[in-house]
C-alpha cells in the first residue's frame, strides 16, 4: 500500500498492521523444510542453532550483525529517576543493560517502500 497523509488510509494502514502474525521459531524452521529440503527435524535443530549462537554471542557483550538486516547490540543504561504514571511518585530506575535492534539501511528501505 503506497504511503499517503489521508486519515481514513493511514488509519486503515496501521489497522492493518495490528492483525498480522507473528513469526515464530517453528515458522522459520518450516520455511528452512520448504526453501532447502532438510527434514524437519534438521529444519528445527538448523533454525536452533542459529538463534543459540546470535544469543551467546550477544550474552558475551559482541555486537551481532547481519548484514541487509540489522545488527543487535547491548547498550548500558546508567541510574536515573522516573515517575509512576498513575501516581507521579518518583521512583529510582536501577541501571541496566538493555537489547537494542537496530535496522540496516536496506531494511529499512524495504520496510519503507514495501
Amino acid at each position: 500500500m503506497p504511503k499517503t497523509t489521508e486519515p481514513a488510509v493511514a488509519a486503515a494502514q496501521n489497522e492493518s498492521a495490528e492483525h498480522r502474525r507473528t513469526l515464530t521459531r517453528s515458522d522459520l524452521a518450516e520455511a528452512v523444510f520448504r526453501r532447502i529440503g532438510l527434514s524437519r527435524l534438521e529444519s528445527a535443530q538448523l533454525v536452533e542453532t542459529v538463534i543459540d549462537e546470535i544469543s551467546d554471542a550477544i550474552l558475551r557483550g559482541e555486537n551481532v550483525k547481519l548484514s541487509s538486516f540489522g545488527t543487535f547490540l547491548q547498550r548500558f543504561k546508567r541510574e536515573r529517576v522516573g515517575r509512576n504514571p498513575k501516581t507521579g511518585v518518583e521512583a529510582t530506575i536501577s541501571p541496566r543493560k538493555v537489547l537494542v535492534f537496530k535496522a540496516s539501511h536496506i531494511m529499512r528501505e524495504r520496510i519503507n517502500n514495501g
